[in-house]
């Protein structure tokens, strides 16, 4: 069967009408169960929030948020709404950020990218992502297990063990990081090992480089990308089409202006923001801090679900500009007091020795007074001395940096 389900091919309109009809009961959901949710939607009516412009005036809870709220209420920060001790499992991400496991049949959401990459029953896969600490193994392991998959559980290191396993068991997949899966090769080639029984991967945890690519297409390696966190799991998935990642059936996608919670124009590039439908952790308008962007129209697999174009880089872009830090959303506090302002961008150089802010302003129609109101608001705001420059709508690069820090330091 080419699809996982017949989700994957559902006409965009009912999906988008499936989707909404389905987040009230989740926003009730979470405001009963979680106290986080109670506290940030006090005055909230969940039957309200049944459109994109009901979503978009919820706060966004960031990631880099959830090291303090964790240390606040551990050990979700009270954003879960199942207890702890009624969960499969809870692992640690970088911060350390605590990222908990439910106890249902593919947790993580992980077989639809499995499924896309030809992963089929019977077949043995070499998964050398962690099963300590961290979500990553168990993440696609349980996805391979509900597929029909037997796991060989390899784990991260000792590169030369992993390249025997696989010489002599003759797995078909392998999952990973491609950084990894490149080491791999090259030590089977060192040792002259025959791991040609590698015929697929998915690959994800990292940036998938044309060096990389070109490697497993030489070796007879079909290897796709899935990008996923350790606090949503799957988020989009990579087809044979090549043609950007698809968005998982079960998520709302959101990509909003950096610093904000604004949804972007179609094809801009801004903060992916997902809400998911999990009742373990019902994390609603989740800013992850990547970056990225829709892809228009619908991909040649078949697949009609959103498409973005992958990771585009970390939307968290604050600086710090004569000893005081300077965040996304202040700028987009100074473009809110202008409604001529379009988009800005604040760079930050150091050309003329010492640190220098010039807000580039995007405007249609520039009055009288406008780029010296600008520089009062730069300066209320941030407390810090800015210049305006004015541009034409669209001379700014498409890029979601809302703040370019431009400073040489050699």
């Amino acid at each position: 069967m080419k699809y996982f389900d017949t989700l994957e091919t559902r006409d965009p309109e009912q999906r988008e009408r499936d989707l909404f009809a389905a987040l009230p009961k989740q926003v009730a959901h979470a405001m009963q169960n979680a106290p986080a949710f109670a506290e940030l939607y006090r005055g909230v009516v969940p039957a309200q929030v049944n459109s994109r412009a009901a979503l978009a005036r919820l706060p966004v809870i960031r990631k880099h948020e959830l090291i303090e709220r964790q240390k606040a209420l551990p050990p979700f920060g009270g954003l879960n709404a199942t207890p702890v001790g009624q969960l499969g499992r809870v692992f640690s991400s970088p911060g350390p950020i605590y990222d908990p496991e439910g106890t249902g049949e593919d947790w993580w959401r992980f077989a639809r990218s499995l499924h896309a990459a030809g992963f089929r029953a019977g077949e043995l896969v070499h998964n050398t992502f962690s099963y300590h600490f961290t979500p990553a193994g168990f993440m696609t392991e349980g996805a391979l297990r509900k597929i029909g998959c037997a796991v060989f559980p390899a784990g991260v290191g000792q590169t030369e063990m992993q390249v025997q396993a696989i010489a002599d068991l003759k797995p078909t997949g392998y999952i990973g990081t491609p950084s990894f899966l490149k080491i791999i090769i090259e030590k089977a080639d060192e040792l002259k090992a025959d791991i040609s029984s590698l015929k697929k991967a998915v690959v994800s945890g990292e940036a998938f480089f044309p060096n990389q690519k070109a490697l497993c297409a030489e070796r007879g390696i079909d290897a796709l990308q899935a990008y996923g966190t350790a606090d949503l799991g799957l988020i989009a998935y990579e087809t044979e089409a090549r043609e950007g990642l698809v968005l998982e059936e079960s998520l709302i996608l959101e990509i909003v202006r950096p610093g904000t919670g604004d949804p972007v124009a179609p094809g801009e590039v801004g903060e992916v923001v997902i809400t998911s439908f999990n009742p373990d952790y019902p994390l609603i308008r989740f800013g992850t801090g990547d970056l990225s962007a829709v892809l228009p129209g619908i991909s040649p697999c078949g697949r009609t679900n959103v498409r973005i174009k992958g990771w585009m880089g970390r939307a968290d872009q604050t600086a710090k500009v004569k000893g005081m830090f300077v965040h996304p959303s202040q700028v987009a506090d100074v473009v809110k007091r202008h409604p001529q302002v379009g988009k800005a961008r604040l760079v930050v150089d150091n050309e003329t020795g010492q640190d220098r802010m010039t807000l580039r302003c995007e405007v249609a129609g520039a009055p009288d007074g406008l780029a010296e109101a600008v520089a009062a608001s730069i300066r209320d705001i941030t407390k810090l001395r800015g210049e305006v420059a004015l541009c034409r709508p669209g001379e700014l690069p498409n890029d979601g940096k809302v703040i370019d820090d431009a400073r040489k330091y050699d």
